[in-house]
């Protein structure tokens, strides 16, 4: 087992992962405060995972509702049911909330956990490979607007993340893929070295070989901690996390949550940011050609669906957390591993990115 920490002084909570983790009793009982926890899950997860979990309580109060599956029901309608059936079990502000699940899951359990009450432990049981090595790390909670990706939510760190490679081996090929996303991601903002080693096995990640998933997990968890702990509530440096967001955003508003899957989408919005890099002369073309290239490797997209207008596209990325006093900020490439959070970008290069051209 490996064992990360996101140092943020008071709120510092541990990252586990490993093989096997949810037979290990002791993990998910230290970070229960009280005596009484609820488990949040969906109808795809429970079946493979739900008793495991409840066994891993025995002796402690508790109880667990199962949500629909997908990012469509990520609303306030969901959080509804979460919120009701834990009044109606009078469970009380020493609860410890538990996520069962993926980014979905996650996000709606962990802003539950904020909200209830004026605010509950949490933890996290990450089952898919983009939670792991993302969502489930940094505290940020929320759920979608049909206006806007993920507009409605709060900070709110957990008291751990208990990550289980195991759970990997019941994941959907194309949720491996989505996952796989969001570790490029990390390669791109601020590991070059990292993305040279994904470059070399992205195919033994695809075929699920443990030991390169344990470890693009591990250096995925590490970056993330090491740019939470510099900036926890995204006031600037923690903002390079959002590369390729702003444009995936846009994609998964504009064509209905959940046709594309978020690291679908976040993949092709990380090459139309690459694209506009290269547009304005900050990424060279063989740099970009690697991007492409890796992506493809990947099983991911890196052309937008053409029922997205450069109109609409404008119209939904102007509607984002990233807006700041209506001025859009993107996060570039100067480089592999060299992002850049970006204002007064040429608004020519993102016209040319929005219009599906780049450079040759």
């Amino acid at each position: 087992m490996i064992t990360l920490t996101v140092d943020l002084d008071i709120r510092s909570y541990p990252i586990f992962i490993g093989s096997g983790l949810l037979d290990k009793t002791h993990l998910l009982r230290e970070a229960i405060t009280g005596s009484s926890a609820f488990i949040v899950t969906n109808e795809t997860v429970a079946p493979l995972y739900l008793q495991t979990v409840q066994a891993l309580l025995t002796g402690i109060r508790h109880e667990a509702v199962c949500l629909p599956d997908g990012e469509a029901y990520k609303t306030i309608e969901t959080l509804d049911i979460i919120y009701t059936a834990l009044l109606k079990g009078h469970y009380d502000r020493s609860t410890t909330l538990i996520a069962l699940g993926g980014g979905v899951i996650g996000d709606m359990t962990g802003f539950v956990a904020a909200t209830y009450q004026r605010g509950v432990n949490f933890v996290q049981i990450p089952t898919t490979l983009l939670a792991q090595v993302d969502s489930s790390v940094g505290g940020k909670t929320g759920v979608n607007h049909p206006l806007g990706k993920n507009m409605i939510g709060a900070f709110h760190q957990p008291r751990a993340v208990i990550i289980d490679t195991q759970t990997l081996d019941t994941l959907p090929d194309r949720e491996l893929s989505a996952g796989i996303a969001e570790i490029i991601k990390y390669g791109l903002i601020n590991d070059a070295p990292f993305f040279k080693w994904l470059e070399e096995h992205m195919d033994a990640l695809l075929d699920r070989d443990s030991d390169s998933l344990a470890y693009a997990i591990e250096q995925s968890c590490r970056n993330k901690a090491h740019i939470v702990a510099a900036d926890e509530k995204e006031s600037g440096f923690r903002a390079i996390l959002n590369l390729g967001h702003t444009f995936g955003h846009a994609i998964e508003t504009g064509v209905g949550y959940g046709t594309w899957l978020h690291g679908e989408a976040v993949a092709c919005g990380m090459y139309m940011a690459a694209s506009m890099s290269a547009n304005m002369g900050w990424l060279e073309q063989s740099a970009l050609n690697r991007i492409r290239m890796l992506l493809h490797r990947a099983r991911l997209p890196t052309t937008p669906p053409t029922a997205l207008t450069p109109d609409r596209f404008r119209s939904l990325m102007s509607v984002d957390k990233k807006v700041i006093d209506g001025h859009m900020r993107l996060v570039l490439l100067r480089g592999i591993g060299q992002a850049e959070i970006v204002t007064d970008f040429d608004p020519d290069a993102l016209e040319r990115v929005l219009h599906n051209k780049v450079v040759a």
